[in-house]
């Protein structure tokens, strides 16, 4: 890779930007257990990853293709990861229409048939959840983020405004169903977004 950097190239996003309809989402799992390394592998493992494009580093865990089989994807990692006794977080950054993007690195399914929600449907548990939307390259970013706003109230997951965050709360299903329900909207309304997340289960912080 060039050493050069950004600012003294003519055109930086010149020839870049995906022109294929990806979704990604990179997130990281962090079990507050000693038995953090089976629960994350286990967890990885479980899910059936055949209608996304997919890696694990040393840092986190990376999903991109088709909307809906990203979710799907994200869910059952977490859902799989769920232990009744162990405090888990899930830091998870979706994006999707970022000018730096690429093709690559992707796989983007012709159906809808969802791989992994038959499995985890019956397993519910609650969710805490800091969640922040970011509109990209708009003047009137703000009616998106209050219409995004709107919706985890109508959807029964909104909890309360905080300073740079909304936190949610609800059912692991529906905090995901929102997710996908806010990035749909956006694919429709915004060419660039950023949803960023923060999901807690079982703190100790009453």
């Amino acid at each position: 890779m060039s050493n050069k950097k950004l600012e003294d190239l003519d055109c930086p996003w010149c020839g870049r930007g995906a022109s294929l309809d990806i979704t990604g989402c990179r997130f990281v799992l962090c079990p507050m257990s000693g038995r953090y390394i089976d629960i994350i592998l286990d967890a990885v493992k479980q899910v059936d990853t055949r209608k996304i494009w997919h890696t694990t580093d040393k840092l986190s865990t990376i999903y991109r293709g088709k909307r809906i089989h990203v979710t799907d994807a994200v869910k059952a990692c977490f859902v799989n990861a769920y232990q009744q006794d162990v405090h888990m977080v899930m830091e998870a950054t979706f994006s999707k229409g970022c000018p730096g993007d690429t093709d690559a690195d992707s796989f983007l399914s012709e159906d809808n048939v969802l791989m992994n929600q038959a499995r985890i449907a019956d397993k519910h548990f609650p969710v805490l959840c800091k969640f922040a939307f970011y509109p990209m390259g708009m003047d009137d970013y703000i009616r998106h983020i209050a219409h995004i706003a709107n919706l985890a109230i109508e959807r029964g997951v909104y909890l309360e405004s905080s300073h740079y965050a909304t936190v949610l709360q609800g059912d692991v299903h529906d905090i995901f169903d929102y997710f996908d329900e806010v990035m749909k909207y956006a694919e429709q309304n915004i060419s660039h977004y950023i949803l960023e997340a923060t999901l807690s289960v079982n703190s100790p912080t009453k």
